[in-house]
């Protein structure tokens, strides 16, 4: 099995995970997804916790790629802080996915502790970005800064959540629109 092979498990399982989580996710179903035998998965992850940990490192380490991506496109801290939800918004766009960290931090009662620390870096990643982001835009002082990227993240991820449970990704616009004029974004 190739690494290709393996680049198409983890995407397939991605996608899986992302509108029916890890506890939807089955190797058969996998299967089935990239074109190859269920037992074929096993070559490179021997078990679902082995899985599911990948996918939730690849996601939180593309994560952060793409914050750093956004903040180095734009001309000023305030600007990546403004594109922000764009990565969340991706999502709803892929067949009304939910960010996986979103999905998985749900389930954490019934993951691997390893895959658990795994969805907890995507968190960590954001938060963290805002935060550097907000005080080099002058936003807030660093002392506040840190507790403000954590109402930006949990309102953008709460946006998402409710946009999708309608499949109405203008209500996802709405919401970041409505941060922007009275809530954590800065306009």
């Amino acid at each position: 099995m190739s690494v290709n092979s393996k680049e198409a498990i983890l995407l397939a399982a991605k996608k899986i995970a992302q509108s029916q989580g890890y506890n939807g996710l089955n190797f058969r179903d996998l299967a089935e997804a990239v074109g190859i035998k269920a037992a074929s998965i096993y070559y490179h992850f021997p078990s679902k916790a082995d899985l599911g940990i990948a996918v939730a490192r690849r996601y939180w380490e593309d994560g952060a790629l793409a914050l750093e991506m956004i903040e180095s496109e734009s001309p000023s801290p305030l600007d990546a802080l403004h594109r922000f939800p764009e990565i969340f918004r991706r999502s709803l766009e892929a067949d009304n996915r939910l960010c996986l960290g979103s999905f998985m931090g749900a389930e954490t009662d019934t993951l691997p502790v390893e895959m658990t620390n795994e969805i907890q870096k995507f968190a960590e990643v954001n938060i963290a970005w805002l935060s550097k982001l907000l005080v080099a835009a002058k936003v807030c002082e660093s002392g506040e800064s840190e507790s403000r990227a954590r109402a930006i993240f949990a309102a953008i991820v709460g946006a998402q959540l409710l946009a999708r449970s309608r499949s109405d990704i203008s209500l996802f616009d709405a919401l970041v629109d409505s941060y922007r004029a009275s809530g954590p974004l800065p306009a």
